[in-house]
This record gives structure tokens, C-alpha cells and sequence, in this order.
């Protein structure tokens, strides 16, 4: 690992990311995020985004609502209780509104209509991954090319852009597309679980990889998509793919993100496209980074040669319990919360109080307003 006297730490391609870090450093990036959703999560047990499947229903659009609007007296789509924790878009919309850094929220595929202002992608959910058949070919064509053309416009204008995404059981879909990638990732990737749920994960990948037959062996990887992923994943490829040619990208995230990158190099061989991966970097929290029931840094290395960069945002310290949970291993990340806080570093120089004041006074005000889960 590399030091670094401020709240981030560079753990794999460690000069790669301290260019990327140097370069981007003092600028303000603007914030995408791309929301999806997959039957996979209805799964009992294979998420922790909520406490139960019918609550996971509607943990994308909550979090997207709070994003947007940030704490208000009314919601269409109040956030589901967790197990334990709070939902982490409660630090993503600190950082943004404090640094009043751009949103553009994208509707990769959603099961109802978002109570705020999105680009809708033309997706839809995707089914469980088990099936094989999680997509229809020609809608993951459509949401990669819609991908490449708002990587290519926000490109132009960002000084640099944050990819983040809001999936609920998206690590699973993100381990079975880098299995069909030939990325070794069982027993790697994290979970919203204190424990990660390992033994689960993959017989649902394992059995989805099975119904898919040849399409999960095919060479083309926008198939492999269609058989066992979901919608955010083309989509983030697509977008950062675009962008990095002419602008820097975080993909904000753990190992979803990780399967992100993942695709964007099998799709740049694939279809002999330019892009510039020393422009990209993964940007998460050291909670996904120092998970010890996964292999985050492993998994980054097998991939190759990603930088993998997580904010070193503590919260043990902190008059909330819903925080402190994280310390325990609940949630670790979501909505791109690690990468806005790398951000918050970047741009502002924000150390270790002052962000963990502004996430805090945040939760202070929602919870005075008797804001639910809270």
C-alpha cells in the first residue's frame, strides 16, 4: 500500500493511481449515477440492502429520491430498513451538496418510475441471473451504446467524471460476469453483509452460468451481459469507455465496479476500440478494500491493471450507531459513497473531521425531521 498524508490510499497499480490522484487533484468532478435493478436481488439472504426482498424492491429508487432531493419532509420512496447501518447515499449526497458537485442520474432499468428527474436509458430489470437469460441481447446493445454517447458528451465537459451505480445485488451479478469473463472471483468479491455470503453467491452464479449454456462461453462479452448481468453494468462500460478518452474516470465502487472495468477491457478487444485505461482508476472505501471475508485486492490484481483507491473514511468515532455499524463490516458501500469522499479529498483537501462532520450533521437533520430508518 502506498502512504499518503491524505484520506485516500492507492492499494494496487500504485504509481498508475498516484498519477491519477496528482493529475486530478484540486478539481471538481461530476457525479453519474447509474441505477438498475435485478431480480437477483429478490433473492432471501443475498443482499443486505435491505431486510427483506420486498424492501430491496425499492432500495434503488429511495436512495436515488435522497440523492437528488437530500432530506425533505415527504417521500415517494422513503429508504428500507437495513439490518443494521444506513443506507450509504447519505454520504454520497453529503459530499455532493456540500461541494455542489453535478448529478445526472441515469435509469439503466428500473421496476417503477424514479420520483426524480433521471435519463431514462431505454433499459428495463433485468431477471435472475439463475435463468441465463437476464437480458434481451438487443437492449444490452442499446444501453452500451447509450453509454458510449453520454460517456462521450460528459467527457467533453467534466474536469473529471465519477461512474457510481445503485444496483441492490449487484455483487453477484458482478462475480458471474467476471467468471464468464475468466476472472477468478469467487471467494473475492464483498457483500453488503458483515460476512460475505460466499457459499451463496455462487451456486446463483454457478446455476445461472449452467442455463446459459454457450452464451455464458461466448467471445463476445455484450452476451455474456445478456445471460447473467444487468443493466448499470453495460451502461458504466459504455460510459467510461467514452469518457476516458478524453477526460479522467473513477468508477466508483467495489467489485462491481471491479466487473466494470473487467468488461471494458473484454469489449475493448472485442471490438477493437479506443480508450485509455491509464485514465481510469476504481475508487471505493477501505471498508470494501480491507473487507477480510473477500479478497478486493486480489481481485484487482487478477483483473490487471487497475488501480484500486478507497477513502479512508473512519467512522468509530462517530455519536451515530447507524455509522459505527460500518466499522463492524455492514453495508461498506453504495451509490458511489467511497468515491465522493476520495472526491471530497481531491477537490476540497477534506480530512478525516470535517467529512465525517458533514455526513454527520446530515444525518442529524434527517433524523430531527423523524426522516424513517434514521
Amino acid at each position: 500500500m502506498a502512504n499518503s498524508p491524505y484520506l485516500y490510499r492507492v492499494y494496487t497499480q500504485l504509481q498508475l493511481g498516484q498519477r491519477w490522484l496528482d493529475r486530478h487533484r484540486g478539481r471538481r468532478p461530476v457525479f453519474a449515477c447509474i441505477l438498475g435493478f435485478t431480480d437477483t436481488g429478490l433473492i432471501p439472504g443475498i443482499s443486505a440492502a435491505g431486510a427483506t426482498p420486498a424492501a430491496r424492491r425499492y432500495t434503488c429508487l429511495a436512495d436515488a429520491e435522497f440523492l437528488y432531493n437530500g432530506p425533505t419532509r415527504e417521500y415517494k420512496y422513503p429508504l428500507p430498513p437495513l439490518d443494521a447501518g444506513v443506507s450509504p447515499v447519505l454520504i454520497s449526497r453529503a459530499v455532493v451538496a456540500a461541494l455542489d458537485i453535478p448529478i445526472y442520474l441515469f435509469n439503466g432499468g428500473l421496476p417503477e418510475l424514479p420520483s426524480v428527474p433521471t435519463i431514462d436509458l431505454g433499459g428495463a430489470p433485468a431477471r435472475c441471473l439463475t435463468t441465463g437469460k437476464a437480458l434481451e441481447l438487443g437492449m444490452v446493445k442499446q444501453l452500451w451504446h447509450q453509454g458510449l454517447s453520454w460517456g462521450e458528451k460528459l467527457g467533453r465537459s467534466a474536469e473529471y467524471l465519477i461512474v457510481s451505480e445503485c444496483v441492490v445485488g449487484g455483487t453477484t451479478t458482478a462475480l458471474a460476469l467476471l467468471t464468464g469473463l475468466g476472472i477468478p472471483a469467487a471467494g473475492k468479491v464483498n457483500s453488503s453483509h458483515p460476512t460475505c455470503n460466499h457459499a451463496q453467491k455462487w451456486e446463483v452464479v454457478r446455476a445461472g452460468l449452467e442455463a446459459a449454456g454457450e452464451k455464458a462461453l461466448a467471445t463476445d462479452p455484450l452476451e455474456l451481459v445478456a445471460a447473467v448481468g444487468d443493466p448499470m453494468q453495460v451502461v458504466a462500460a459504455g460510459m467510461a469507455i467514452a469518457a476516458s478518452r478524453t477526460t479522467g474516470v473513477m468508477l466508483a465502487g467495489g467489485t462491481q465496479m471491479l466487473a466494470v472495468y473487467g468488461l471494458m477491457q473484454a469489449i475493448a478487444r472485442e471490438y477493437a476500440l479506443a480508450w485509455q485505461p491509464e485514465q481510469v482508476v476504481v475508487g471505493t472505501t477501505r471498508w470494501v478494500a480491507e473487507d477480510p471475508t473477500g479478497d478486493t485486492v486480489g481481485l484487482a490484481n487478477s483483473i490487471g491493471s487497475v488501480p484500486l483507491i478507497a477513502t479512508l473514511l473512519s467512522f468509530a468515532s462517530s455519536r451515530f450507531p447507524q455509522l459505527v455499524a460500518y466499522e463492524r463490516g455492514f453495508v461498506k458501500e453504495g451509490v458511489g459513497c467511497g468515491g465522493c469522499a476520495i472526491a471530497a479529498s481531491l477537490y476540497q483537501g477534506w480530512k478525516q473531521m470535517q467529512l465525517l462532520q458533514e455526513i454527520e450533521d446530515l444525518i442529524e437533520i434527517v433524523a430531527r425531521e423523524k426522516y424513517v430508518n434514521c
